[in-house]
C-alpha cells in the first residue's frame, strides 16, 4: 500500500479552488499552478468528472475564460494505476506497471499503442509532465515513462 502525503497549497491555489467550486458544483481534491505550460490542473473526485466539465464543456470553459489560463482535469484514483489511466487517456494505455529500484525509488512505466504515442504524451510533453507531477506528488513515483509496445517487446 501507497501512503498519501499532505499537500501544501498557495493562497493562489486555495483562491482558484474555491473559484473552481463555485463555478463547477464540483470539489477539487488540488491544484497546480504551472506556469511552465500555462495552465491550471485540477484533480477532482470520480464522482464530480461530470459536473466539473458540465454539459457539452460549457462549465470548464467558463472557468477558463475567467482564469485566463488552460485548465486541466484529472480524476483522482487511490489507485496509482488507475489515476496514471485517468490522466494518459485509459482507453489508450495498453498496460501500467510500477518498478521500484534498489534504492527505494519508483517510477511508473506506461505502455501505450506506437501509433497513439503522441496523443498520450501530448504536445509539448504536456500530458508526460502532468503525469510525472501528480504520480510525485500523491504516490512518491519519481518518474513515468511513457513506452510504446514495440520498445516494450525489444
Amino acid at each position: 500500500m501507497i501512503e498519501m502525503i499532505q499537500i501544501k497549497l498557495t493562497s493562489s491555489e486555495l483562491q482558484l479552488m474555491s473559484m473552481f467550486q463555485s463555478v463547477t458544483g464540483a470539489t477539487a481534491r488540488d491544484c497546480i499552478i504551472d506556469e511552465k505550460l500555462d495552465r491550471v490542473i485540477f484533480v477532482v473526485n470520480e464522482v464530480d468528472m461530470g459536473l466539473a466539465i458540465g454539459k457539452n464543456g460549457t462549465t470548464i470553459k467558463t472557468l477558463q475564460d475567467l482564469v485566463g489560463k488552460k485548465i486541466e482535469l484529472v480524476e483522482f484514483s487511490d489507485d496509482v494505476i488507475k489515476f496514471i489511466r485517468n490522466m494518459l487517456s485509459a482507453s489508450l494505455v495498453l498496460d501500467v506497471k510500477i518498478n521500484e529500484k534498489d534504492d527505494g525509488t519508483k517510477i511508473a512505466i506506461v505502455v501505450v499503442d506506437s501509433k497513439k504515442k503522441g496523443v498520450v504524451v501530448g504536445r509539448e510533453g504536456r500530458n508526460a509532465e502532468k503525469a510525472r507531477l501528480l504520480v510525485k506528488r500523491y504516490f512518491q513515483i519519481s518518474n513515468v515513462l511513457i513506452l510504446s509496445s514495440e520498445q516494450v517487446l525489444r
